[in-house]
């Protein structure tokens, strides 16, 4: 019986981590006073944050999927801008790294433009989505999702574990390719790239023919090829994010230039160094988070009204040397608007170990995506923040997000892991999954060969 204070606390975290699906009467929301996919349809009090009224329903004519995105509002003109010298106004409305960054840098400004929710998908993903609240669950400490598929997995989320699925399950298409470079940008403010690559996304679990009963059981397939600098020609990796973060942990696999062979790489995950970034910043700061939970007690917050980047399409259309600032992306270009963001506190869990001891994610609620966060170091210093940037993409349709990086402070570095600017293909929007030899091992090889 000693034994049995430690079994119920271990049950009691389980349990906590545990949810259970919804009702109808919740399921009913979606169509009343929440939008599709979860967030609340009314504006604010004071109608700087507008009611949601369908998202961005604007066709491109002629524009091919994969070319340079116009920007809609164009000739819309700033509202203010914060920096050192009135960041005290705005404080409860900025993330700390992001009025840390104004006070650390006194140049540097936050231009607020109008807020627009543009935020859209698919009827059939609305459909999943309002299925999803009553059949989908987490189990295994909410290491693990089940019977979710085609949508939001909560669109009305319980607890910290459900909240963060939402953001690893969020709409981003079914699958994607596209050509990136990683910049690295140094205390000295110089500019240095990184990798030159070629990357394809999928999200089975968004395959339109599919259902819970068919799911191959995955989040996301991720395969980058590296084409530059030359020193790193030939780079490349293989991840299958399951939807059971326990038993069928993430598969990765990498391509040794020297050895011409691929191996497993389970060291893909987690703090370690990313090789896209030189290691200036961690695997699973990619896209502001992604992976396995475990290694994290995660906790809902609640909701707030925070200024976050947001309908960035102007940022993607400059030369990246006008884009990459000497301390962080060039604020001529960024455009900042209000929003509502869920927030979700990660605390480091006891006998686990990762250098970011406190992570607060801050999740816009119109597409459920980690937009900014707040990273603490072992000593408790706030040290960094994660970050991917909204930009309307009418071909997905939806809100897509590039660049994703990550910001130190106290290195005074920070990256951008998917710029696209200037390249020949910014994101392509596929209508049907790849074939199925296509992440595989095999076809890693091939293609760094070919």
């Amino acid at each position: 019986m000693r034994h049995l204070p430690g079994l119920l606390a271990l049950f009691a975290t389980l349990l906590a981590g545990n949810a259970f699906a919804g009702t109808a009467d919740e399921a009913a929301l979606l169509k009343t006073t929440l939008t599709p996919l979860g967030a609340e349809r009314s504006g604010n009090a004071d109608g700087t944050i507008p009611a949601w009224s369908g998202g961005y329903q604007e066709q491109w004519p002629g524009y091919v999927s994969g070319g340079v995105r116009p920007d809609p509002f164009k000739d819309e003109k700033a509202l203010f801008s914060i920096d050192k010298n009135n960041v005290g106004q705005y404080a409860d409305k900025l993330t700390l790294v992001s009025h840390q960054l104004l006070m650390q840098y006194p140049g540097y400004r936050i231009d607020v433009y109008p807020t627009h929710r543009t935020a859209m998908a698919p009827d059939w993903v609305y459909e999943n989505t309002a299925k999803n609240v009553t059949r989908a669950r987490t189990e295994q400490g909410g290491l693990e999702l089940a019977n979710a598929y085609g949508g939001i997995a909560f669109p009305i989320p319980k607890n910290g574990y459900e909240l963060m699925w939402n953001h690893l399950m969020r709409w981003r298409g079914v699958s994607t390719y596209e050509t990136f470079r990683a910049y690295v940008v140094n205390r000295q403010g110089e500019k240095v790239l990184a990798s030159d690559s070629d990357a394809w996304f999928e999200y089975p679990s968004y395959y339109p023919q599919g259902n819970p009963e068919n799911s191959l059981g995955f989040v996301e397939f991720v395969m980058v090829v590296t084409q530059g600098p030359p020193f790193k020609a030939g780079e490349a990796f293989l991840i299958l994010d399951p939807l059971n973060q326990v038993t069928d942990p993430r598969k990765a696999w990498q391509y040794l230039v020297g050895q011409r062979r691929t191996r497993r790489a389970p060291q893909i995950a987690f703090d370690t160094p990313d090789f896209v970034t030189s290691g200036v910043s961690n695997f699973d700061e990619a896209e502001a988070f992604n992976g396995s939970m475990e290694r994290y007690d995660v906790k809902l917050v609640g909701k707030r009204e925070l200024i976050i980047p947001y309908n960035t399409n102007h940022l993607q259309q400059q030369k990246i040397d006008d884009v990459l600032g000497p301390h962080w992306l060039n604020p001529d270009h960024l455009r900042w608007e209000l929003h509502r963001v869920w927030v979700a506190e990660l605390t480091l869990r006891e006998g686990k170990r990762h250098v970011m001891s406190r992570r607060v994610m801050y999740l816009d609620e119109d597409t459920w995506m980690v937009v900014l966060s707040d990273e603490w170091d072992a000593s408790n210093n706030l040290w960094r923040m994660s970050y991917q940037i909204p930009f309307i993409a009418a071909d997905m349709p939806g809100i897509a997000a590039r660049p994703f990086g990550a910001l130190d402070l106290l290195g005074r570095a920070y990256t951008t892991a998917t710029l696209l600017n200037e390249l020949p293909v910014q994101m392509k929007f596929l209508p049907q999954p790849q074939p199925e030899n296509f992440f595989t091992t095999n076809n890693l090889g091939r293609l760094v060969t070919r």
